[in-house]
């Protein structure tokens, strides 16, 4: 069974946007668009209708406007993949849980950078980063520039920290040999604190720099990786700083920028760390946070 790309629609021009960069990835990966609206319209419609016995049938209904959201998603969709099997649905329920649902059954969901209404600004952290936090499948959050949108650029950034980035990596690749670009992978790197020397490496050969010991991590990470696509062109790039900030000035230049998060066992919470968070408010190109499940 193929998985259908799953994307979050509130109406707004991000969620649109959020729909357009869906569609272009679900004919890339060839597979289904399926695409999503939920709120709790139906409790709070019920509860408005029944203060409100008068109301005639020419009266527009939150149901209808909802419907209406959908159905327009699903046209430009349309427009833009005339081929694409697309589905839709309504749900009423909030929309972080309902996106998390749908995460069970889905090769990936997308969602915008934000919503409507006056607290627009804090809808990534209370739908997008909730998602990103918990779901069992990859998240995009399609945010950025039109030109990184678009993608124009022919580069993708991995964020690689260690071995257990994989998925990460391999995702990245996949997305290189389906769009036919170069991946950038990344690893950050810190100089010692002053008077401090560096580590040596676990082999007990001599201390190597700490430059070097992130380029022979960073090598080992990928060692392999690119086996399943060996036309995808891989760089290696080392960053003096913070992890956040190297994947955040990348982006600039990036189609996507891909990272990931790390899922402990018995742990029901967020999932999510700084870095994730940093990129996932500042990249200027759409981000993937794709889960590992330790």
């Amino acid at each position: 069974m193929v998985l259908p790309l799953v994307v979050g629609v509130d109406g707004s021009e991000p969620s649109l946007h959020a729909v357009d960069w869906a569609a272009d990835e679900a004919v890339r990966h060839d597979c289904p668009l399926r695409i999503v609206h939920a709120s709790l319209w139906e409790r709070y419609e019920s509860e408005a209708l029944a203060d409100a016995p008068g109301t005639g049938p020419d009266v527009v209904t939150e149901r209808d406007l909802v419907e209406g959201i959908v159905a327009g998603a699903a046209q430009r969709a349309r427009q833009r993949a005339p081929a694409l099997e697309i589905s839709t649905d309504v749900v009423p329920e909030d929309p972080a849980s309902a996106l998390l649902s749908e995460a069970r059954l889905a090769a990936a969901v997308v969602t915008g950078v934000r919503g409507r209404g006056p607290i627009r600004e804090l809808l990534l952290g209370s739908v997008s980063l909730s998602l990103a936090a918990r779901s069992p499948c990859p998240v995009v959050v399609v945010r950025g520039r039109e030109q990184n949108r678009q993608a124009v650029n022919g580069l993708i950034v991995v964020g690689v920290g260690g071995g257990t980035d994989r998925p990460a990596i391999r995702y990245a690749l996949r997305e290189g040999a389906v769009r036919g670009c170069e991946v950038e992978a990344v690893r950050a790197w810190r100089r010692p604190a002053h008077g401090t020397p560096p580590h040596p490496l676990p082999t007990g050969e001599p201390a190597h720099g700490e430059e070097e010991q992130a380029s022979l991590l960073l090598a080992e990470a990928l060692d392999g990786a690119g086996e399943e696509y060996p036309d995808v062109t891989v760089h290696h790039t080392l960053f003096e700083g913070s992890a956040r900030h190297a994947l955040v000035a990348r982006s600039s230049v990036a189609d996507l920028v891909v990272i990931a998060a790390h899922r402990r066992r018995g742990h029901l919470g967020p999932q999510l760390g700084l870095v994730g968070h940093t990129v996932l408010h500042h990249s200027e190109c759409p981000v993937v946070v794709v889960p590992h499940h330790e």
